[in-house]
Formats: structure tokens, C-alpha cells, sequence
């Protein structure tokens, strides 16, 4: 999915300084962005107040959006690089298109996978006839260093494990999970995860220590280690915890991220991770010109075009503003 915010600016994020070592219950609220006609986003990263977790820098929650009479998800072609773009549904489906010639639908609990590498462009759309209900999230990996321009591919994985325990089914979407690990390729030491939780619930999930990690509410009513978080909004814990104590007033959808704080500094800009302006001024006269990008074949639309660079130098932020 694109980051069709046309106020796009520039930051620089990652490094540990400002990784909080300890456990700690912090509250993200979403920004509201809108993604073509019908469908509205609630952005958790970047946020006001925090960046990254582990290596994802990226959270859109969508939905559930009624578009039974509604044209849906209508994402034109963008371009990537830098990064891992992951799709994970509840509900709807979606149609990838990207300029390595994939063509899948996604389908809820199907993990579909994007790695840019060096470059890579693709579109995203709901099919002309689709279910009633669109549910989902779209999140980004930031790549380190040694592989960031590898060459872009893209995954699609429809059977995936799941790690079970009475009122809970969590499913590894990216990394491991207490023994369970997701075929998706990973490139840095992160985790992925769907919870979904029935009503009455009451649990503790194993967690990695040296990891930080962040809670996403899709759906239902959830107390996450006694705090309850309502759905689109996101709590992140910090690192320096064995387990999480999850308990569901109702049948609840969740989804874990986590990962081993991210060491190096990224610049985002529109859909680009790079490691200097430099890189970021280069891609956007790639994309412009048609160039480095590739094509996306099969979208009944123009590409969308990039937003202007800002005249002033860009300033590092760190994970946090």
C-alpha cells in the first residue's frame, strides 16, 4: 500500500537511542488518512510519538469498510525501495499487481509479501466483484543495510502455522512465535503476529526479552497487560518482557509486532527508505522519468505521482519526535 499523503516529509528514524529497555504500557492514537475515494486509514507508524518497532515503520489499520456498493481498495501503481511491504486481511480481498509481472489475490489469513529490494513498483486494488467488507492492515519492514538492494520479489503464503492455547489461536505471519515460524522471509530478527482471541479469554503469550514490541486492536474489546486498547489503536511495550498478559471481554482480533530494536538510521520519504537525501532525490527522479521502477501491467489507471521534496534540509529525528 502507498503513503498517498501528499504533505509527505522527510525523517530519519531507526538507531537505539531511543529504544525503551524496560516494560512499559504506551498508548498510540492513529492519524485518519485517506486512500483513493472509499477507503480511510488509521496510520499507528509513524506516529507523534513513536517511529519503529524492531524493524516495522509502517502501520495502516483499514476498516472493517463496508464497499458492496463501493469500488473499494484503488491504490495505483508506486514505487518501493528499502523496504518489505506486508498484506494481511480480515476480511475483503485484495488484488497485488507489481513490475516483477506477480498477479495474486490476497485472501483474509494469507500472508502476501513484498520485498522492494532496489526498486519496485505495484498497485493494489479490491476485484470488481468483492465481498461486502474490506478488514485489514498493511505494514512496512525497514531492510538493513547488507540487503536493501537486493533484487525485489514478492510471496504469497496461504498456509501458515499457528500456535494454539484455550481462547487463543495466534498465528506467526513474520519470524517465530513460541516454536512456530512463518515461511515468509525475514531479514532482520523480528515478529509478526495475528491473535485472535474469543470472549473470556485470558492469557499470557511468550515473548523474546531482547525484543521490543507493540500490540495493533483490529477488532473487539481487549486488555492488553491490564490496559485496554479499542480497535485502531496500537500500545507499545517496550522491550524486556518473558510474556504478555492478554485477556478478551469479546471475540477479539490482534496483531503483535516486534523485533530486535533497529541499529542503523533510515530516511523515509513517500514510499522510499533510504540512508541519505541524496538517495531519496535520486528515487524520486527515477520514478518521475520512468526509469529503475519497472512497470505495472494490468492496472486500468496512471501511476501516482510523486510528492515534491521540501526545500529545507532534512533533520534526524531518531524513533521518536
Amino acid at each position: 500500500m502507498s503513503n498517498l499523503d501528499r504533505e509527505s516529509v522527510p525523517a530519519v528514524c531507526g538507531g537505539r537511542g531511543f529504544v525503551v529497555a524496560e516494560p512499559v504500557r504506551e498508548l498510540l492514537s492513529p492519524r485518519r488518512v485517506r486512500l483513493g475515494e472509499s477507503t480511510e486509514v488509521r496510520r499507528l507508524l509513524p506516529n507523534l510519538g513513536r517511529r519503529m518497532v524492531g524493524a516495522w515503520c509502517f502501520v495502516d489499520h483499514y476498516g472493517p469498510d463496508d464497499i458492496a456498493d463501493e469500488p473499494g481498495m484503488q491504490v495505483p501503481p508506486h514505487p518501493h525501495m528499502g523496504l518489505q511491504t506486508v498484506s494481511w486481511l480480515h476480511e475483503g480481498e485484495v488484488l497485488h499487481r507489481d513490475s516483477t509481472g506477480s498477479l495474486q489475490m490476497i485472501r483474509p489469513g494469507e500472508l502476501g509479501l513484498m520485498t522492494s529490494g532496489r526498486a519496485i513498483s505495484h498497485s493494489e486494488e479490491s476485484p470488481a466483484s468483492h465481498a461486502r467488507l474490506l478488514h485489514g492492515a498493511q505494514l512496512w519492514v525497514a531492510l538493513p543495510d547488507r540487503h536493501r538492494h537486493t533484487d525485489p520479489h514478492f510471496e504469497h503464503h496461504a498456509d501458515l502455522p499457528t500456535v494454539t492455547a484455550p481462547g487463543l489461536t495466534a498465528t506467526p505471519i513474520l519470524g517465530t512465535l513460541d516454536g512456530a515460524t512463518s515461511p515468509g522471509t525475514a531479514y532482520t530478527p523480528v515478529v509478526g503476529a495475528d491473535l485472535a482471541l474469543t470472549a473470556g479469554a485470558d492469557v499470557r503469550l511468550p515473548l523474546e526479552p531482547d525484543f521490543e514490541y507493540a500490540v495493533l486492536c483490529m477488532s473487539g474489546e481487549t486488555h492488553v497487560d491490564g490496559v485496554p486498547v479499542l480497535p485502531g489503536s496500537m500500545l507499545y511495550l517496550g522491550c524486556g518482557r518473558t510474556e504478555l498478559p492478554l485477556r478478551a471481554a469479546s471475540d477479539a482480533g490482534l496483531m503483535l509486532l516486534g523485533g530486535e530494536p533497529f541499529d542503523e538510521e533510515i530516511l523515509m520519504f513517500w514510499n522510499w527508505i533510504g540512508r541519505s537525501q541524496e538517495e531519496i532525490v535520486q528515487a524520486r527522479r527515477d520514478w518521475e522519468e520512468g526509469s529503475r521502477f519497472g512497470e505495472v501491467k494490468g492496472y486500468d489507471g496512471a501511476p501516482l505521482p510523486a510528492p515534491e521534496l521540501p526545500q529545507v534540509p532534512l533533520k534526524p529525528r531518531g524513533r521518536v519526535r
